[in-house]
């Protein structure tokens, strides 16, 4: 593929995926990741074997960037709850970083299709009108370790900042949307900064002139520079959406990600 012409589509990426992580609290990892793996798959950049791998340690390390966009304009707008926020880190940390080691070695039929139900069922939650019990708080401690390694190691396993699990945990245990996207753009920063050191460090040893550790180099640097122009748009958008819509938005968004992965995993 030309290098402009990939340079373009990975900018235009950057573009989407800021604009709908800054609405919807989750980096947009789940639209970079897909689409790197197709884009892979189609130009031979790299060899079969290692490009999902790829796709997800470029999308964590562009997540960086984007999550930090959204979480400052979040932050402006006094979203965040930090009680909850300082209780998960520790743990989505955790969680991210033992992913970068394990998720190496797993079969890649394995990692595409578990990703891919994973996305869905949380997307037929949050399309539904579920609703929590109006009693059901967050947890403590060891409720708070549970989430958190949970959702540090999904993130680190799919290249996302962990929004994916994190929106609708908070939302599970009655936290407002718009807060709930608020406190998952703020978390996706350290979330996908641990991730993406992980592949880095834990990746063996790499001769292709395109990549750092498993991190692709120009569409890293093409996707950031769109993403944190958009991403600041998306959260102003979100907070003049209705929250039963935001839900169904994200839902919706989850469906088109997961159903791509499954298609892809068992095409043969």
């Amino acid at each position: 593929m030309d290098p402009v012409f990939f340079i373009s589509i990975c900018l235009a990426l950057g573009l989407f995926s800021g604009f709908i992580g800054g609405m919807l609290g989750i980096g947009g990892g789940i639209i970079i990741v897909p689409t790197l793996y197709l884009i892979y798959g189609t130009t031979n950049r790299f060899d079969d074997s290692n490009t999902l791998v790829v796709a997800i340690a470029t999308s964590l390390s562009c997540i960086v960037f984007t999550s930090a966009s959204a979480a400052f304009a979040q932050y402006r707008k006094k979203k965040v709850l930090w009680e909850i926020a300082i209780k998960l880190l520790p743990w989505l940390l955790a969680g991210s970083v033992l992913a970068a080691y394990v998720i190496p070695f797993v079969p890649i039929l394995i990692l595409k299709s578990g990703i891919a139900f994973f996305l869905m069922c949380v997307a037929l939650i949050m399309i539904s009108s579920w609703q929590p019990p109006a009693g059901r708080v967050f947890p403590g401690f060891f409720g708070s370790g549970l989430v958190g390694t949970s959702a540090g190691f999904v993130s680190g396993s799919a290249g996302i900042a962990g929004g994916n699990v994190i929106v609708p945990t908070l939302i599970f245990f009655n936290i407002p949307p718009h807060n709930a996207t608020a406190t998952s753009s703020f978390l996706g920063v350290p979330i996908a900064l641990s991730g993406s050191l992980g592949y880095l460090f834990f990746s063996p040893q790499v001769t292709h002139p395109q990549l750092i550790g498993y991190v692709d180099t120009m569409a890293f640097i093409s996707i950031i520079s769109g993403s944190i122009i958009a991403a600041p748009i998306g959260v102003k958008i979100a907070h003049n959406i209705s929250p039963p819509l935001l839900k169904k938005f994200f839902g919706g968004i989850l469906i088109l990600a997961s159903t791509r992965m499954l298609i892809d995993a068992f095409s043969f």
